[in-house]
């Protein structure tokens, strides 16, 4: 089924102990589509600048990612530049540039109407709620939110959480948006502003799917080095809602499979700088990793 992505593309500059790398393709729409196109088809509403490139559409264009939705507006891509030293999981900021990604109010094409799956990847909550307010109907509707706007703009990602079917967030603003230290409390009290199931990333040690009656845990895949985790809670997302969208199944089996999927998916992205590794992965390769799952976790021998 069609899966809707309404977020950010980006060029990157990224350093971690393993090294370094310029200007690369990223942005959390950019991670969720490639991801979500090994399943499903995708469609993408993001910003882009004058200096995006043929290159950087093929990019989209060779994993059979709508592009109708991708507007190009006079000046600079969004770009971002940060560093991870010492805890892989948390990157430090080291520049921002908005650029055309600070005036963006996101254009829906008539054609994406129809989108059965949408995922609102990380921006403004105001906006979010004008993206889901224009599909009608869709059978799941994910988002993803982030402290800055957990702080600054609290009333509108409220607004947005009772209009969508899922959230997924990591551990630290799980508990921000909560106000409670504890995983299940703070599931338990984000259910109550609107979202159903709420998936809580937690980094190397995996994700964690709480709905009513209901809690699932996928650890992360052991991996003897993480060479970049940029993207990975993107890549995580659109490994599961991909999924999601490919079975059109929302029961709880499909949902603990979507879970290991996007952990699956997650461990690829972090083997390299960037997209690197996302673009090369094989369908087999993806199905290989989920037995490794399976068994790695099943103990009813």
């Amino acid at each position: 089924m069609s899966l809707l992505v309404v977020g950010s593309v980006a060029f990157d500059t990224i350093e971690t102990p393993y090294g370094q790398a310029e200007e690369i393709l990223g942005g959390a729409a950019t991670y969720f589509s490639v991801t979500a196109s090994y399943f499903t088809p995708v469609r993408i509403v993001a910003v882009v600048g004058e200096d995006f490139g043929a290159e950087q559409r093929r990019v989209f264009e060779n994993h059979g990612i709508d592009t109708q939705g991708l507007e190009r507006a006079k000046g600079k891509t969004f770009r971002w530049r940060g560093e991870y030293r010492g805890n892989m999981d948390e990157a430090k900021t080291l520049e921002t540039q908005l650029n055309v990604f600070q005036t963006f109010t996101p254009k829906i094409p008539p054609a994406y109407l129809d989108s059965r799956f949408l995922f609102l990847a990380n921006i403004d909550p105001s906006l979010q709620f004008h993206v889901r307010k224009q599909i009608n109907g869709p059978r799941l509707t994910g988002c993803d939110t982030m402290n800055f706007w957990i702080n600054g703009k609290l009333p509108e990602l409220k607004k947005t959480l009772a209009a969508v079917d899922a959230l997924v967030i990591n551990e630290g603003e799980a508990r921000m948006l909560s106000g409670t230290e504890n995983l299940p409390r703070a599931a338990a009290a984000i259910h109550k502003l609107g979202p159903r199931t709420v998936v809580i990333k937690r980094g190397e040690h995996g994700a964690v799917l709480f709905q009513e009656g209901l809690i699932f845990f996928a650890p992360a895949f052991p991996l003897e080095q993480v060479h970049d985790p940029t993207g990975a809670g993107d890549t995580f997302a659109g490994g599961f809602m991909g999924y999601l969208a490919r079975e059109g199944d929302l029961s709880e089996r499909s949902l603990r499979r979507a879970l290991v999927y996007g952990s699956v998916m997650a461990s690829f992205a972090v083997e390299e700088f960037g997209l690197s590794r996302l673009l090369r992965v094989k369908p087999q390769e993806i199905e290989e990793r989920f037995r490794h799952f399976k068994a790695m976790t099943h103990f009813d021998v």
